[in-house]
């Protein structure tokens, strides 16, 4: 068995999430990992099997989005000879694979609702028919299901069956996005930044420049775990210097100035139509100012706003736009009304 992924991190939020699932792994129940792309549900999978009774088992993976609609069936629970056009021989399924040990459904929101009923029967009472067959299956797997989407929501939608979600939902464990664990940044950059110097034939990692660190730091990372480790390992591959500390960092690999302007390209969008928004309430002439202190409140609260809005409402980056620390941006904040909290 491969050596097992390792989890890094010393948040709070991260730590609460990976002893829940180490709880969770000694019982024999179905668990459901939510988090955005990249946030590292498979990894949580991986940990919630190897920690269990399971763990000289096998590991079954399947991403329920990689497949098209008419082959999730077939790929999770086998089909017989002549079963459909191409069916030449008998398969077995995941299911069928993952007896006596664990099978993780990533994206398992995106199954048909066809599938969904046979993996309500699964889950139920352990047994399955391939396709093409009446012949009654019975297997013994842990089932562990991932996905970035709100399956109570789904439910509510009509999009996902209640039944099987009850079922699936004995424990939730949710992750953190990486732009809630602050703190686990520099680990998890520098952790990167180590194996992709090894990996270029470095004899040793050389650090990265204050305004590269600065730049981690603050940016939001949207791709999560994910975009940070392809960040990290672009920026040492292209600055190419094993002695100088890392200089540059490419967030967007895309960005040139001979970049295609497509009709999906930002840049070609329309231009928003001034009257469609409110205009933001004017402030008055400085000579019609009577109350130096509210007018220059309200424009400090205006700032705010603005900042916060150009910034997708992320903290950090809004302080360091705004040449502010976390601390002072909390407490202009709050002294305008403007946390949500």
């Amino acid at each position: 068995m491969a050596a097992p992924a390792q989890l890094i991190g010393s948040s709070s939020s991260f730590l609460d999430a990976v002893e829940r699932a180490s709880a969770a792994a000694a019982l024999n129940r179905p668990v459901l990992v939510i988090g955005e792309r990249g946030t590292g549900k498979e990894l949580i999978a991986d940990r919630l099997h190897r920690l269990s009774p399971r763990w000289s088992q096998p590991l079954v993976s399947l991403n329920c989005a990689a497949l098209p609609e008419n082959l999730i069936d077939a790929e999770l629970f086998g089909y017989e000879t002549g079963a459909f056009t191409g069916a030449q021989r008998a398969r077995a399924g995941r299911f069928e694979d993952a007896d006596g040990g664990t099978l993780f459904l990533d994206e398992i929101g995106t199954l048909s609702s066809q599938a969904q009923e046979r993996l309500l029967r699964v889950v139920e009472y352990g047994e399955l028919t391939r396709l093409g067959s009446n012949k009654v299956i019975t297997v013994d797997v842990r089932l562990v299901g991932a996905t970035n989407e709100d399956l109570p929501g789904m439910v509510a939608r009509g999009r996902f069956r209640a039944d099987l979600l009850d079922r699936l939902s004995f424990e939730v464990i949710t992750l953190p996005p990486l732009r809630e664990r602050a703190e686990d940044i520099d680990e998890l950059a520098f952790h990167f930044a180590r194996r992709m110097a090894a990996e270029l034939g470095w004899p040793r990692f050389p650090g990265f420049a204050p305004r590269v660190q600065e730049q981690l730091a603050t940016w939001h990372w949207p791709g999560n775990i994910r975009e940070l480790k392809n960040v990290v390992e672009r920026a040492l591959y292209r600055w190419g210097d094993a002695d100088r500390p890392v200089g540059q960092l490419v967030i967007d690999p895309f960005e040139s100035p001979w970049r295609p302007q497509g009709a999906s390209s930002p840049a070609a969008a329309p231009a928003p139509v001034a009257s469609e928004a409110p205009a933001a309430p004017s402030l008055p002439p400085p000579e019609q100012v009577s109350d130096l202190r509210c007018a220059v409140a309200a424009y400090e609260k205006r700032i705010l706003e603005a900042a916060l809005e150009r910034h997708r409402h992320n903290q950090r980056r809004t302080a360091s736009a705004l040449g502010l620390s976390y601390d002072q941006l909390r407490h202009a904040l709050k002294r305008h009304g403007l946390l949500g909290e």
